[in-house]
């Protein structure tokens, strides 16, 4: 069977491509203001993970699989070689594909991630596994659980239309999507691998976030190569939606160190 392209979003007519990788809660449009900000240097790409925004879901979701489809992506759209930013589970595609596929990779942005889920023993993981699919089991839907969880993800700078675009998004995921994604999620861990990572890399961690704390993204950069480790200030897991024009800020100015050194 012939396999499909994740939906995406393009803005930009760059000859280099800037590609967002979204998390467990978004969809391509968690970056809209990322692809206006950059559409004027880059051509930038938000996709879809498969199951998301229209994207088919093929069966449970592996980080494999996730890698494939987006290599699919990037073939399809003609590009040897991405600038890669992602957010939470986004970015942990994001050190899949760099770990397994260093040659996709000019640069990585790691916002709001982590290297490994959960505990050495599973007991984190599978407390958390049951805790967030108990509400599928009882026929819940992303759109009823959105209200309550998207809402607090925001920290300091709860801007009411970002807050309801982070509802929107997750209201949208369907339920046998999110069930896959959550199943696929427990079962990441890079974190033996960090030094693999070759691309220069961003680590970008929200001051205030609790799901992605910064100390632990600052413990990431010290095992990347070449990595530094960069917070925003009072914002939470959502930095990119909370606080867009920092979140574009920190995004450009790495850019522009990358490319600076490529040219020196």
């Amino acid at each position: 069977m012939e396999q499909s392209i994740p939906t995406h979003k393009i803005a930009g007519e760059g000859t280099e491509t800037l590609l967002f990788l979204h998390g467990i809660g978004g969809n391509r449009h968690s970056f809209d203001a990322s692809l206006a900000h950059f559409a004027g240097r880059f051509r930038a790409v938000a996709w879809d993970m498969p199951g998301y925004g229209g994207s088919p879901l093929d069966g449970p979701l592996s980080w494999t699989g996730l890698v494939d489809a987006l290599r699919r992506l990037m073939d399809a759209l003609g590009v040897e070689r991405a600038r890669i930013v992602s957010h939470s589970m986004g970015g942990m595609v994001a050190q899949e594909l760099a770990i397994t596929h260093p040659d996709r990779v000019d640069s990585l942005v790691l916002s709001a991630t982590s290297s490994s889920f959960g505990s050495a023993d599973g007991s984190f993981q599978e407390k958390f596994l049951a805790a967030r699919l108990a509400p599928l089991d009882r026929g819940l839907t992303p759109a009823d659980i959105a209200p309550e969880t998207m809402p607090a993800m925001f920290k300091d700078f709860p801007d009411a239309t970002a807050i309801a675009g982070a509802i929107e998004g997750m209201a949208a995921i369907p339920s046998e999507t999110y069930r896959a994604a959550l199943q696929c999620l427990v079962t990441f861990n890079r974190r033996d691998d960090l030094a693999r990572i070759t691309a220069p890399c961003l680590l970008l961690s929200g001051g205030k976030d609790e799901v992605a704390p910064p100390k632990g993204m600052a413990r990431m950069a010290e095992a990347i190569p070449d990595a530094r480790h960069e917070t925003i200030a009072g914002v939470g897991h959502l930095a990119n939606l909370e606080r867009p024009d920092s979140f574009n800020a920190a995004v450009e100015g790495f850019l522009d160190e990358v490319a600076g050194r490529a040219a020196s």
